[in-house]
Order: C-alpha cells, then sequence, then structure tokens
C-alpha cells in the first residue's frame, strides 16, 4: 500500500487483541498488527472487549492512556454499539506526502444494553415490525420440546436436529464426485446453553435459537486420525477430575467457549475426563501424549487412523486451524446458510421427533467421585423422573 502511494495505513482488523505469541492460523491478532512496520493505526473487534481497557498480562508496550500498543493507536468498542473508538492522528506534511507524527486512541460509552432511543425506535419502526413478524413465521411442528441446557453433558436433541440436516444437504452435494460412497459425518456446537423451543410449533425466531449463527455448510474430507484430534479438541470442555477426590469436582470448564465444543455425529466414542486435556481452547498442545477420546468407532467398529471421512460442517469451523481441521485433504465451502437448511428441513418434514442418538457419553466415573456442573436454574424443569441429571440447587447439577 506504502509502494502505491498510501500517506496512511489503517487496519480494519475483525479479530480480538490476543497475546504475544504469534501461532499460525490463530484466531485473535490484533496486538500482533501493531508490530508491523507501516501500520498508522488499528480498529479491531469480534471478541466484544473494550480498549482502552483490560488485555492479556503478555501484551507489553501498552499505554491505556493514549490508547496504544507499540505507539500505534487501537481501538476496540465492545459490542452491539456500546462504545464509539475514536483515533486521533497527526499528521506533518512533507512535500506532496503525510506522515503521521503520533496519534491516540479513546473510546466513549454510547449506550448500556438497555438504552433506547426514542426517536431512533421510531424510525426504524417499520422494520422493526417486518422484522418480527417475519421470524415469529412457523415452519414446521416438533413432537417435544427442544432446549440446550445440558449440551455439554449429555448428547443432545438441539445439536442433534442440526447435524442430521447438514448430513442430509452434505451426502446431496457430493453425489456424483469422487467422495459418493464415502461415510459422511456431522459437526454441531451448543452455540447457546439456554435454547428452548416448546413442544408445538416452530418458527425462524425458534430456528434461530437452534442455530445462533449466519454461517454457511461447508464440507471437509479427513481420516481417522483428523477425527480423533477434532474429539480431543472438544475434550478440552472439561476439566481433569481426580478419581482420588471425594468433594465436589467442576466438570465444566468455563476458560473453553461451548462454541469450541464440537459434537460429531455419525461415529462413537466416549471421554475419559480423569485424563489431561491435550488441548486448550486455542488448539495448543498442553498434554502432548493426552488421550481422552475412547472407544471412537464406525458403525462398531473401531475407527483406522487412514480411514476417510466426509465431515459437515459450517464456513467459520472450515475456515479455522484447530486440530482435526488442520490438515483436511479438502474443504467445500456451499452458498446455503446453516440456518436456512434447517428451515428448508423443517418445512419438507412439517414435524420433527427431536431425538438424541446417545452417540457419545463420559466413560463411569470412579466410585464415589462427586463431579457437579453448571447449567440454567430453567433446566431443572426439563429433568424427568428417568433423567441421568439431578438438581443439586441455584443452577448446580450432578449426574445421578
Amino acid at each position: 500500500m506504502k509502494k502505491e502511494g498510501a500517506d496512511v495505513v489503517i487496519v480494519l482488523s475483525h479479530s480480538g487483541m490476543g497475546d504475544a505469541t504469534h501461532e499460525v492460523g490463530e484466531e485473535n491478532i490484533s496486538y500482533l498488527l501493531t508490530k508491523i512496520a507501516d501500520v498508522d493505526a488499528v480498529v479491531t473487534g469480534h471478541t466484544h472487549q473494550v480498549f482502552p481497557g483490560a488485555v492479556d498480562a503478555s501484551l507489553t508496550n501498552v499505554d491505556q492512556k493514549k490508547g496504544t500498543m507499540n505507539d500505534v493507536p487501537i481501538v476496540m468498542p465492545g459490542k452491539f454499539g456500546s462504545h464509539l473508538g475514536v483515533i486521533d492522528l497527526e499528521l506533518e506534511k512533507d512535500g506532496d506526502k503525510w506522515d503521521v507524527k503520533q496519534g491516540t486512541g479513546s473510546v466513549r460509552e454510547i449506550a448500556k444494553d438497555d438504552t433506547i432511543d426514542t426517536k431512533l425506535a421510531e424510525v426504524v419502526k417499520e422494520a422493526h415490525e417486518g422484522t418480527i413478524s417475519y421470524i415469529r413465521k412457523p415452519v414446521g411442528t416438533t413432537t417435544a420440546d427442544i432446549h440446550s441446557y445440558f449440551a455439554r453433558v449429555q448428547d443432545d436433541p438441539s445439536i442433534q436436529i442440526v447435524t442430521n440436516v447438514q448430513k442430509l444437504y452434505v451426502e446431496q452435494k457430493i453425489k456424483g464426485t469422487e467422495n459418493e460412497g464415502l461415510p459422511v459425518l456431522s459437526v454441531g456446537a451448543p452455540f447457546k446453553l439456554d435454547t428452548f423451543v416448546p413442544k408445538g410449533e416452530i418458527a425462524i425466531k425458534n430456528v434461530a435459537d437452534l442455530y445462533k449463527f449466519d454461517n454457511t455448510v461447508a464440507m471437509l474430507k479427513v481420516t481417522g486420525a483428523d477425527i480423533k484430534e477434532w474429539l480431543e479438541m472438544s475434550a478440552g470442555q472439561f476439566n481433569q477430575i481426580d478419581p482420588s477426590k471425594t468433594e465436589e469436582q467442576q466438570l465444566i470448564n468455563t476458560d473453553f467457549p461451548s462454541f469450541l465444543y464440537d459434537v460429531i455425529d455419525g461415529v462413537t466414542y466416549e471421554f475419559d475426563v480423569t485424563q489431561p486435556a491435550k488441548y486448550d481452547k486455542g488448539g495448543n498442545v498442553i498434554n502432548e501424549n493426552a488421550s481422552r477420546v475412547v472407544n471412537l468407532q464406525f458403525e462398531g467398529k473401531p475407527v483406522e487412523d487412514d480411514q476417510l471421512f466426509i465431515v459437515a460442517t459450517n464456513n467459520y469451523r472450515a475456515n479455522g486451524s484447530t486440530p482435526g481441521v488442520r490438515n483436511a485433504m479438502q474443504i467445500e465451502f456451499y452458498p446455503d446458510e446453516n440456518r436456512q437448511i434447517i428451515i428448508d428441513y423443517l418445512v419438507e418434514q412439517k414435524t420433527v421427533n427431536p431425538t438424541a442418538d446417545n452417540n457419545w457419553t463420559f466413560t463411569k466415573f470412579p466410585e464415589g467421585v462427586k463431579v457437579v456442573f453448571e447449567a440454567s436454574e430453567k433446566a431443572k424443569d426439563v429433568l424427568s423422573e428417568g433423567s441421568p441429571i439431578k438438581h443439586l440447587g441455584e443452577r448446580k447439577y450432578t449426574f445421578k
């Protein structure tokens, strides 16, 4: 850009600040952008943080007062219009060029979550009401409640319906290609942990609850070894359980985002969480020889390392570099949104029976070990008499 005549270079970065260490393909790298020569300012976002504000402890040369990192002004303005990021640059004319002498970054609070601008509300009223009317449009019926309260601790219908539809879609897409006939697996994750769709009519708004993001469908061609590593990555969702302890132990690793916890349907497997996690939430190896995934099988037989699979997923995951994805032999992106193919499926089927196939579970916890986890307080209302989960108190649950 400088060679082509740019005097000022401002980077717009849909990425979080990250840390001081660069990993190939990592998601949050805005701090590292400030170390690139000739970058004069950075406008960043994605992780919904505010800068100037709290950052990772590993970051050096951060000036909160000036709103700079490595002397480069940088702003991150929170989320949902909460803040305005402001960058001031002092420029000096040098012949036909402008030089940036210095700069500062700051944020100004605009609105809190409950702030309503009545004038703006009136301006957008027609569009808002039209949107409400659209999302309330019925697309099908469910024969039972669908919820995601326990999606991290047991196989879950809210994920199952997504993976089933993705699988059908990709199977159609690979017909007539070299991949036709390969087993198709499907990946889903609990994007929301408080989804609840009551028995009866399903509207478009409910599908948005089942699939929060406007991702598009993607396909990966991977090996059995990749599937194993993909699940080892997912297993970072859980803390290591010490079988020798008798006091309560928290199962869920709250530092591991639930949207990274991928369930892979089409294979069966168990997690042995008495073993350490192999990967952290960034996909970095933290225990090289760790193996939490056991009894990984396809159609009742152990998955072989060189066995080939097609995996239905979304463009976000396929574009990533997490374990299981990073070594894909082939990636295909499709134009249809994951959310839209669910809507199309519901319209075609008219009625669905949201039943999880229980393709994964935990290995049996040792006798006397007390494993607890948090979930919505509303979750206690969906527990049936035969449920393996017990409510212990405010947002606290355990296995019977």
